[in-house]
């Protein structure tokens, strides 16, 4: 009767029969009424980014879903449940009678998985003919694909899906069994009378995962001042299924909650046909390509920036520049996530109902912490330097408490450092921030800079002991904090070198435009 044209060269059509009412009654819950989403982060990802293709977190997904159900057995089915479910944890309360049975449907309704379901199977196909032109139909018999290409055998033998140039598109006469276009958790159940019932499905999936991004802009100050920044930080979600969540309420877990590895979760099958075409030159005439798999597309242009104007010009003036790029630097919160106890974990909840889109990530403010004090520190690891001045690497170094403008849980995430500039913020480095909690020691690398610099040499070994000299010299207008830390045996007492954290470290402070010595000797027995 009907025809659904999938894509321009697939079409499916079929008949809708009509028949008693079987024993078992299909129930369709196709919308939820709420969604609760709480994700938790991928274990052992550390400082790595999302993995975009399917993040590898997880989420405690809550529906309430409200059915009609019929006296009797039933069959209900869930559609739209997030692709990445684990179907052993999901949990139904609400109906009459319990749950009987539960069944994933992994098998959705789309080009390739009507094509994986007609394998061996006949369909018919509609194509121009190649000398009249003419459009004419017969049946095929598809042999292989989806994943590796379509092959169908036809009269003319065996041939690929769209490999001619001539327009194609295949006809199938049914919706096979246990295809449906939704991911989808069916259940049995048994209602003693026809009923509305309001139910609640609980289940775990995979597929989703958020991370903390911080920036941090380093303020202006006067020469007595101390150093402040002010940290913010976007509360970053991410998933990765072809289901969207409208409405959701949804919450993030901060910490390293105690999850048993599991082998990986099967994904449904669906999606577009991939279409592969063999060569049609002769054999010596195609270059070797292993798999013969073409280039992908190149990547799209990043789009220009765009002001408030239309008919602002490409030139900007400093001061236009300078006002974008703070509004970058400093982005101002409108929702903030709140952040309560969870046992020894934290959760933040954002207080408004949101929609976390398919295959797309959302940020949400999740941390605002201006003025906070720091101490900028030039570090370095004195087995890693020799005779030749080198540049150093230099940290903020700051403590989560009160303070200094803290005293707040820190999740994980990376961070984007800002200084100063005649045009405004510019990004000076980038750095990584582990979890921290309150009253710990906040440590953040930015970057490395040519004007302080260190060498070290070696002055004079004996059997048992080998002496070095160390300079660090600072070509910068104000004084400078320098630490070097030395990974190796102390030979007696050295002024200037204190044991830090189990390592003897040298800190000294550096005049502006001057150097700092240190002479040292090791243990070698």
């Amino acid at each position: 009767m009907t025809v659904s044209r999938l894509l321009p060269f697939l079409v499916l059509a079929f008949c809708a029969q009509a028949g008693p009412l079987a024993a078992q009654q299909l129930v369709v819950s196709e919308e939820a009424s709420s969604v609760s989403i709480t994700i938790y982060r991928a274990p052992g990802r550390g400082d790595g980014a999302i993995n975009v293709n399917w993040p590898q977190g997880y989420a405690l997904i809550t529906e309430t879903r409200t059915v009609h159900l019929p006296a009797g057995d039933a069959t209900v089915r869930f559609e739209g449940v997030s692709e990445g479910m684990f179907p052993e944890s999901a949990m139904v309360t609400g109906l009459p009678q319990g749950v009987r049975e539960k069944n994933r449907d992994a098998r959705l309704l789309s080009p390739q998985g009507l094509v994986d379901a007609y394998l061996k199977r006949e369909v018919s196909i509609t194509r121009a003919d190649k000398v009249t032109g003419v459009s004419r139909t017969q049946d095929v018999f598809i042999t292989a694909g989806p994943d590796g290409g379509v092959i169908f055998e036809s009269d003319e033998g065996f041939e690929a899906l769209r490999c001619t140039g001539l327009p194609e598109r295949m006809t199938f006469s049914e919706i096979p069994a246990g295809l449906s276009a939704k991911p989808t958790l069916s259940i049995l159940t048994t209602s003693p009378q026809t009923v509305t019932a309001k139910l609640t499905l609980t289940y775990l999936a995979s597929g989703f995962d958020w991370q903390a991004d911080y920036i941090a802009t380093v303020k202006q100050r006067e020469v007595q001042e101390k150093p402040k920044m002010d940290l913010f930080a976007w509360l970053t979600v991410a998933n990765g299924g072809n289901q969207s969540f409208a409405n959701a309420n949804m919450m993030v877990v901060a910490g390293e909650p105690n999850r048993e590895r599991r082998t990986d979760q099967v994904r449904p099958t669906g999606g577009a046909l991939i279409i592969r075409c063999w060569p049609m030159q002769r054999t010596h005439q195609v270059p070797y390509n292993p798999g013969y798999i073409s280039a992908p597309p190149p990547p799209p242009a990043y789009a220009p920036m765009m002001f408030e104007d239309e008919g602002a010009e490409i030139m900007v003036t400093a001061t236009r520049r300078s006002e974008k790029m703070m509004d970058m630097a400093s982005p101002v919160a409108v929702v903030v996530a709140e952040q309560e106890d969870l046992g020894d974990l934290k959760l933040y909840r954002v207080p408004e109902r949101v929609m976390v889109n398919a295959k797309g990530q959302k940020q949400v403010a999740m941390i605002v912490q201006p003025d906070v004090t720091f101490e900028r520190v030039y570090v370095a690891n004195a087995g890693n330097y020799n005779e030749n001045s080198a540049a150093i690497s230099y940290v903020l170094r700051s403590k989560n408490d009160a303070e200094n403008g803290l005293g707040v849980p820190l999740p994980a995430g990376r961070v984007a450092v800002f200084e100063n500039s005649f045009a405004g913020p510019l990004l000076a480095g980038e750095g990584a921030l582990p979890d921290r909690a309150l009253n710990n020691e906040i440590e953040v690398e930015v970057g490395r800079s040519s004007d302080v610099r260190l060498s070290v040499v070696s002055t004079r070994q004996s059997r048992r002991k080998q002496s070095w000299r160390a300079v660090v010299t600072n070509a910068r207008d104000h004084p400078v904090t320098f630490e070097m830390e030395i990974p190796q045996i102390i030979s007696g007492r050295v002024r200037d070198v204190d044991v830090i954290d189990g390592v003897p470290t040298w800190r000294v402070t550096v005049p502006a435009n001057d150097e700092a010595k240190l002479s040292y000797a090791i243990k070698l027995r």
